[in-house]
């Protein structure tokens, strides 16, 4: 399908690659499509005489013309250029990409003696208080990073030892510490006191610890990952003598000694996080979930 332009500028303009009917000169075309043959033609008969006359006519009339179709002009030059010269001081530059430093040695080098060289355990854990921990050996250290101090933690007997793991608890201040033994201790950093110990949970040492709030996974050499529920509700005066839990899971049912029925939103529900646990105080106890 063919469709004629509108605009009137392209009516003047044309294509230069095809020939214009209207600019050519049909008379002088013709003749100079059959003046060619008729001299081959005529070329013995022709005396020097006519054909010196012929030629002179050709030159006035013709004016030297040679070609026989007509296109047209060269297009007109565009109204503005299409490169302009910018000032680039009243542009604002976009700033160059900084190259990323990656520096030749080490900022600070500390002594790590006794360290065990084995990739299959996790010797070492940052903590959200900017405290790094380190188990040498059968020793656990604490690098504070903000003022560069070092201080140990915990020191298990050869029967444990060494330490396998290290990972702190997500508030920065606990750390589970993972032992060659198969157990897992719960210390609190900031008095160096040992909260609980975890036996019975592998049969060999555990080199693995991810925490997720309150549940710390282990993982142990003898291809088992635990989950334990490192929290303890307190709240009742007297013993506990009766507990339920709901169908989903989420709430826990307590009745006491001290004639009070609680309720432990102990795992939130599904549309909601689980919230603070109110008018209790916190312990790690161990409930074991075994995964194989």
């Amino acid at each position: 399908m063919h469709t004629s332009s509108r605009n009137p500028s392209s009516w003047q303009t044309g294509d230069r690659f095809i020939p214009d009917r209207s600019a050519m000169d049909m008379d002088v075309a013709s003749y100079l499509l059959t003046e060619p043959r008729k001299e081959k033609e005529n070329a013995v008969a022709a005396s020097p005489s006519k054909e010196a006359y012929r030629k002179l006519l050709a030159e006035n009339l013709l004016k030297n013309r040679t070609r026989i179709l007509t296109f047209r002009n060269k297009p007109p030059p565009p109204s503005q250029p299409f490169f302009q010269e910018v000032d680039v001081s009243s542009h604002h530059l976009k700033p160059a990409k900084q190259r990323r430093h990656i520096p030749q040695s080490a900022e600070r080098t500390l002594d790590a003696p006794d360290i065990v060289d084995d990739y299959y355990l996790n010797l070492m854990d940052w903590g959200s208080s900017n405290a790094l921990s380190i188990a040498l050996g059968n020793t656990v250290y604490l690098w504070d990073a903000s003022d560069g101090s070092t201080s140990e933690l915990m020191t298990v007997d050869d029967d444990a030892g060494p330490v396998t793991s290290v990972s702190w608890a997500p508030d920065g201040r606990h750390i589970a510490v993972g032992l060659n033994s198969s157990d897992i201790q719960l210390w609190d950093s900031s008095s160096n006191r040992l909260l609980r110990t975890l036996s019975g949970v592998h049969g060999s040492r555990v080199g693995s610890l991810a925490w997720n709030n309150n549940i710390l996974t282990t993982g142990g050499m003898d291809g088992m990952i635990v989950n334990n529920d490192i929290a303890e509700l307190t709240g009742h005066t007297s013993r506990v003598l009766f507990m339920a839990q709901s169908p989903d899971g989420c709430t826990v049912a307590s009745a006491a000694g001290d004639e009070t029925l609680r309720f432990w939103n102990v795992f939130g529900t599904p549309e909601q996080p689980k919230p603070a646990a109110k008018s209790t105080n916190t312990r790690p106890f161990s409930s074991f979930n075994h995964i194989r």
